[in-house]
């Protein structure tokens, strides 16, 4: 899929609504749920679980890490989604976070933008 950051950014917002997650309207407000942002590449998409579900699954599992499995689920739920619409996503090295990529268009006559 082709277009602009600013655009993919709404695109995939969109679709992860409709898909039933929870995307804050403002992404920067650190609300609970998937966090779409522009970056030079496209789209980030982050999550950041509530701190009731954050302590209940500590409390459950006994242990911090049941943190990163969880997050392991989530992103392999968006990244599945989001694929299955057509995106091309990758996962940060640093974070964990999803990437969905804004592929470059080259115009008819081959000379790129």
């Amino acid at each position: 899929m082709s277009c602009a950051p600013g655009e993919l950014v709404l695109q995939v917002s969109s679709a992860l609504k409709q898909a039933g997650f929870h995307v804050p309207g403002d992404a920067n407000a650190g609300d609970p749920g998937l966090r779409v942002v522009e970056v030079p590449a496209g789209a980030l998409v982050s999550w950041t679980a509530s701190d009731t579900f954050t302590s209940l699954t500590r409390e459950r599992a006994g242990r911090a890490a049941g943190d990163d499995s969880l997050k392991a689920i989530v992103q392999a739920a968006v990244s599945g989604l989001l694929v299955q619409l057509g995106h091309t996503v990758t996962e940060t090295t640093d974070s964990g976070d999803l990437v969905v990529l804004a592929d470059v268009v080259t115009p008819p006559d081959g000379k790129g933008r």
